[in-house]
C-alpha cells in the first residue's frame, strides 16, 4: 500500500550550525525530545530513552553536517508493520536564523492506522515546540531530562480530568496563564502554560520546559517529560522515581 508522509515546519532564532547540533547530536536532541545516544556518522546507531522502560533504536541513514540528518530502524520491521524514517533539512533563513524541515514517512494506508498517525503528529508539533522554546529561552545550556511513560486504562478523555485534579488543577487552563503544578510528594513547578492540547499540557518554568501528556482512547500512553536547563543539575534519579511513581498511583495502568 502506499504510504502517507508527515512534513512539518518551524523557523528557529538559531544558526544553522547551532541547529545542526540539537538535531543531529545527542546532548543536543536531549534539550528538546528525549534522551538520544548517537553514533555521528551516516550508519551509525542511535538509541532513544522514553522513560518507564520504553525505548528504541535505530541508525543514522543520512550525515551531511548542518544540512541534513536522517534515521530510520535498525532492522527492518515485521511483515504488516510500518517502516519509519525520519528527515531533518536544516537551511539559513534570509535576514537571520534557520528554517527546519521535518519528514516522517512509512506510515501505512487505511483508516486502521489513523490514531498512529495523529498520534506522531501530534507528538512532533509538541517536541519542535520545545526546540523553539529552547532556542528562545534557553539557549546554549546544558539539560537534565527527567523522563517518564506509562500505559493506563481507558482514554484520554476520561484520563485527563484525573491528571488535572492529582497537579492540583481545577481543570484545563489556557495558554499564557501562570498556574502551578502540586503533583504529591514533588516540589511545586510554577509557570507559564505554553502547550494546551488534547493531548499535552505544558508549562515553562524559570528552570525548564515541563509537558504532561495524555494520548489515546483506547488505551492511553501517559507522560510526564522535564527539561530543567544550567545550573545546578536536580537530582535526576530522585526525580524520575518521583514522576514515574506520581503517573503510575494517579491513573489506572493496564495490566497486559
Amino acid at each position: 500500500m502506499p504510504d502517507r508522509e508527515l512534513r512539518k515546519e518551524i523557523q528557529l532564532d538559531a544558526t544553522p550550525e547551532q541547529v545542526w547540533d540539537a538535531i543531529a547530536t545527542g546532548p543536543g536532541i536531549a534539550t528538546w525530545f528525549v534522551p538520544h545516544r548517537v553514533e555521528e556518522r551516516e550508519g551509525g546507531t542511535m538509541s532513544a530513552d522514553f522513560g518507564g522502560g520504553f525505548a528504541d533504536t535505530g541508525r543514522v541513514t543520512a550525515w551531511d553536517p548542518v544540512r541534513r540528518f536522517a534515521s530510520g530502524a535498525l532492522t527492518p520491521p515485521e511483515a504488516g508493520k510500518p517502516d519509519y524514517a525520519f528527515e531533518f533539512l536544516v537551511e539559513a533563513r534570509d535576514g537571520g536564523g534557520a528554517v527546519l524541515r521535518f519528514v516522517q514517512s512509512g506510515f501505512l494506508d487505511g483508516a486502521e492506522w489513523d490514531d498512529e498517525y495523529g498520534s506522531y503528529d501530534a507528538g512532533w508539533g509538541l517536541f519542535l515546540l520545545n526546540l523553539q522554546q529552547y532556542f528562545a529561552h534557553f539557549a546554549g545550556l546544558p539539560v537534565a531530562n527527567v523522563v517518564t511513560m506509562a500505559w493506563a486504562e481507558g482514554g484520554a478523555s476520561t484520563l485527563w480530568p484525573v491528571l488535572h485534579k492529582s497537579l492540583g488543577l481545577d481543570g484545563p487552563p489556557a495558554v499564557g496563564d501562570t498556574i502551578t503544578l502540586r503533583p504529591s510528594g514533588i516540589v511545586p513547578v510554577t509557570g507559564v502554560v505554553d502547550v494546551v492540547t488534547d493531548e499535552f499540557l505544558g508549562v515553562r518554568s524559570a528552570r525548564g520546559l515541563h509537558r504532561i501528556g495524555a494520548e489515546g482512547e483506547s488505551g492511553c500512553g501517559v507522560s510526564a517529560y522535564h527539561y530543567f536547563y544550567g545550573d545546578p543539575a536536580p537530582d535526576v534519579e530522585a526525580l524520575t522515581g518521583a514522576w514515574q511513581a506520581w503517573l503510575e498511583g494517579t491513573v489506572p495502568l493496564t495490566t497486559g
